[in-house]
């Protein structure tokens, strides 16, 4: 079973400084049909103007992944950690007994695009931590690259829930091929581009719940950016 969540059906709100779309229910935004996916609760595809931000805000009990298409996001937290994350970056913060941070766009001229995932952890009141770790596009090109596991396997960095999620980059006519283990969910999101998968035509913003399709095959119509998420 493949079910299409398009782009168009996600949340969207404006606040001029900020550009957002969110796949499931976040903020203002309440679907009772749209309340996540297995672990994964949250996808919001942010778009921040030059020198602005979110500012101190807190999280807990949540593991937060942030992956930047375009421009740069500065990060500042509780725990000390200041960094910067460009594109083909992921961070993730495992936010634990409670941890405050910012993200702010440090360019004066120009926006930065984001995504920043919401993955509920399989233990709770964890020590607060933080990792960050580059990913290039060659290792992603043509492939799905494992970028978040519960084992760190691969060069991925550690998440505390038994969930995968890869990353990949396909040019025209490229493909990809992921084998679903039985018992297994998956979630497809299409960053950018236009994708096939299982025959199906998926484009920017739109989403997949997958489940009960042994072999997920990724055919690109154009260059396209793919997040796949493998879910208990």
């Amino acid at each position: 079973m493949l079910k299409i969540r398009p782009a168009e059906e996600r949340g969207h709100a404006t606040h001029g400084w900020l550009d957002t779309y969110h796949t499931f229910s976040f903020a203002h935004y309440y679907d009772p049909q749209e309340m996540g996916y297995s672990c994964l609760r949250v996808i919001n595809d942010d778009t921040v103007a030059p020198a602005m931000g979110f500012g101190t805000h807190g999280h807990d009990n949540m593991e937060i992944i942030s992956l930047v298409l375009d421009g740069t996001l500065e990060h500042k937290d509780s725990m000390g950690n200041v960094a910067r994350i460009r594109p083909g970056d992921i961070q993730r913060m495992s936010a634990g007994t409670g941890v405050m941070h910012s993200e702010y766009n440090p360019s004066e001229a120009e926006p930065v695009h984001f995504f920043q995932i919401w993955i509920i952890p399989n233990q709770r009141n964890l020590t607060p931590s933080y990792a960050q770790k580059a990913f290039p596009e060659g290792d992603r090109r043509g492939t799905l690259r494992l970028v978040c596991s519960p084992d760190g396997r691969d060069g991925s960095l550690v998440i505390h829930q038994d969930a995968l999620l890869y990353v990949s980059t396909l040019k025209d006519g490229e493909s990809a091929t992921y084998a679903l283990q039985p018992g297994r969910k998956a979630y497809l999101h299409v960053a950018r581009g236009n994708v096939r998968v299982n025959g199906q035509s998926l484009k920017t913003g739109d989403g997949a719940r997958i489940e009960g399709e042994p072999e997920i095959h990724l055919q690109s119509d154009d260059s396209a950016e793919i997040l796949l998420f493998d879910l208990p």
